[in-house]
């Protein structure tokens, strides 16, 4: 599946980050980038589903697992048309949009690493999040155990005072404060292109079930 021939292309790409480069090396992306990772999407099909029925490996183009390569760079100062890096997300079946709970997976020749969690929720699923960890911490705080024991870490924006509503001297507080839930694990290059790749991401998303089932049960959707 992914190979030195993936990270190489992303780093040419970082180097000529314009349209006309990419469609010149279109053949390249498809053979090198998009291929290897449908066929990793696909290959993660099972291991997904013995993790939890209630999330999906789509192997689509367009509108799967496979984040598209396009920035949306709108909002942003940075115009470069193209992401420099692989995108999957492993959403659950109920989830309309990027900020839901998922598995991640994330190559760039800078960082590699594999997520759990939810990404910039919005408004009523985070304070959702945030009241269940108020009446329900212990199952949080196992969660996170776990989490910690299997060499991830909690990452993400935070606000800087407490959230309405909420004590200052809350036990949990840092927690709280969050905007992001993410469980995050740097891995290396040389991991992702070994041909155990697909078995090592099973044995790793398996560790953060827990979380995965915390944030579900705080948004009322099924695991």
């Amino acid at each position: 599946m992914f190979t030195r021939c993936s990270f190489q292309f992303l780093t040419e790409l970082n180097q000529h980050n314009d349209r006309d480069w990419f469609k010149a090396n279109q053949p390249r992306y498809e053979a090198q980038v998009r291929t290897p990772a449908l066929q990793f999407i696909e290959a993660m099909q099972g291991p997904i589903l013995s993790l939890s029925p209630r999330f999906n490996a789509v192997p689509k183009k367009v509108g799967g697992s496979l984040m598209r390569p396009q920035r949306d760079s709108r909002f942003s100062k940075n115009k470069t048309p193209y992401k420099t890096n692989i995108g999957i997300q492993f959403k659950h079946f109920q989830a309309k949009d990027v900020h839901s709970p998922g598995f991640y997976v994330h190559l760039a020749n800078n960082e590699c690493f594999i997520a759990v969690g939810i990404w910039h929720p919005e408004s009523t699923a985070l304070n959702a999040i945030r009241h269940c960890i108020d009446e329900n911490p212990n199952g949080y705080k196992k969660a996170l155990q776990a989490i910690e024991r299997a060499g991830f870490v909690m990452t993400g924006d935070s606000l800087v005072r407490p959230p309405r509503g909420f004590d200052k001297d809350h036990p949990l507080l840092t927690e709280l404060k969050r905007k992001d839930f993410i469980a995050l694990k740097t891995i290396t290059e040389a991991q992702v292109c070994q041909a155990d790749f697909v078995e090592f991401c099973q044995k790793e998303f398996q560790k953060t079930t827990q979380l995965m089932a915390y944030l579900c049960f705080a948004l009322e959707l099924d695991y």
